[in-house]
């Protein structure tokens, strides 16, 4: 019979190489790795034994554990499977941890809000087109500090090496190094409206490398039109697209028809900086909605990108490429309220930073098998779990104590995760969030341990 290791095999597949200067620490990490995915959404005194939970407080408080170096070997898994695909999204975003309620924790800063303390995190996901994420590509924490709180005026004056900004840049560097791994794959930087920086599209890259941002600021632009709204809404459009837009608020579902039109524009650099900066061409892709409701404001995307897009086909493949950026706000949720990281308590921002690198991965792992079956249900369900596992899962879900000799495919092994978690798999049901699935997870791990129990008595 397979040991309780065994079972929880990714553990050490995405955490077995960490070099954290001792190996008693890297057996440490992917130990609490395996303990910790199994109730994810626990305290620590719920997830872990006495002697584990002391282990566990002195590993989050050992200076020699960082975030690079927990996180690099999930990085190198995370370049492995990238390299079996052509194009790898990048989407970076921006999060903040509340942890107000910690009013006993050092080393905090102010974040959105009045009297609100946490921290900061910039961090990076690799997304295939499809949507399926292979994993964690970095993540960057920071405070605000408190003499800063109420001079966002000053930032103006500033240069962008001294802005918060400069993680978009920061990010695209980080991407261009991960490249020298990945050679044949390329790869795309993808941002939300934050990231429409100048700097950004003027920074030399390696071949292969590019980005894609949603555009906030109306720029000058060297065309008659004179500004980089104005010159692409001057061209044709190049056709249309439907766009199932979902039920929000006191708004019922509708369908969206949204004209396409794309233009290569040479936008000028801000005056405060042109003296530095280039004029820069970028491809620009706009979609807007035709005919909304009454009272509805019409939906609108402005997307720029380092790409080439020239025809209908290419500005389609674009939308489809924005699109994917939610995938890093789901892990973001999953982060939050599926591991409860703001709910911790650990007394001091290290051990928070340190913890939060270790739960980035497990999050990950969690929409990696919500999402894995929706781009290839016919996958065996033994690329996500061990056979111990699907033997046990099926077992239970059929109410019989003989599997089958065949493993069953991902998609029914995840869909009998979910109704571990609560899903229902009525007719007209989503399919299965995070949410579901990572309180599925849990009790998957729990019968799997008596299913292993009764398996040796036999």
């Amino acid at each position: 019979m397979a040991s309780e290791d065994d079972i929880d095999d990714w553990a050490a597949t995405e955490f077995g190489s960490a070099n954290l200067g001792d190996v008693r620490l890297t057996r440490r990490l992917v130990a609490l790795a395996r303990r910790l995915a199994c109730s994810p959404h626990g305290s620590f005194p719920q997830s872990l034994k006495a002697a584990e939970l002391k282990g566990a407080y002195r590993f989050f408080d050992n200076t020699r554990v960082d975030t690079d170096g927990v996180l690099a070997p999930h990085i190198a898994q995370t370049l492995d499977r990238m390299r079996q695909v052509p194009v790898v999204l990048a989407v970076h975003d921006t999060t903040e941890f509340n942890l107000t309620h910690l009013r006993g924790t050092e080393g905090l800063g102010y974040v959105s809000g009045t009297f609100l303390r946490g921290f900061m995190m910039h961090s990076m996901l690799a997304v295939t087109p499809e949507g399926l994420p292979l994993g964690v590509l970095g993540m960057k924490t920071w405070v605000r500090p408190d003499e800063e709180f109420g001079k966002k005026h000053r930032r103006k004056t500033r240069s962008i090496d001294e802005k918060e900004s400069v993680k978009w840049l920061e990010g695209l560097e980080h991407l261009s190094a991960l490249k020298t791994r990945c050679a044949q794959t390329r790869l795309v930087a993808v941002g939300d409206r934050e990231s429409d920086l100048y700097e950004l599209f003027s920074t030399e890259r390696p071949e292969g490398v590019d980005w894609l941002i949603r555009a906030s600021v109306n720029r000058c632009a060297s065309h008659p039109e004179g500004y980089l709204w104005q010159s692409v809404l001057a061209t044709s459009p190049l056709g249309h697209t439907d766009l199932l837009v979902p039920a929000r608020g006191n708004q019922p579902q509708r369908t969206a028809r949204l004209t396409l039109r794309c233009k290569t524009v040479r936008l000028q650099p801000p005056k405060a900086r042109a003296r530095y900066l280039p004029e820069t061409d970028v491809f620009a892709v706009h979609a807007i909605e035709d005919s909304p409701p009454p009272d509805i404001e019409p939906l609108e995307w402005m997307l720029l990108s380092s790409v080439p897009t020239a025809s209908l086909e290419d500005v389609l493949e674009r939308l489809s490429w924005y699109a994917r950026r939610w995938t890093i706000e789901s892990w973001h949720r999953v982060l939050k309220s599926g591991c409860q990281i703001e709910a911790r308590q650990f007394c001091n921002l290290d051990r928070f930073v340190r913890a939060t690198a270790l739960f980035a991965v497990i999050a990950w792992r969690i929409l990696y098998a919500t999402l894995l079956a929706r781009v290839d249900a016919n996958l065996s369900c033994e690329v996500l779990l061990q056979p111990v596992e699907w033997q046990a899962l099926y077992c239970h879900s059929h109410h019989t104590t003989k599997p089958p000799r065949q493993a069953p495919t991902l998609q029914q092994a995840v869909l009998w995760i979910a109704m571990l978690g609560g899903y229902l798999n009525r007719k007209h049901d989503r399919p299965p969030g995070p949410t579901v699935m990572w309180r599925g997870f849990l009790v998957l791990h729990e019968v799997s341990k008596m299913y292993q129990l009764f398996r040796q008595n036999e």
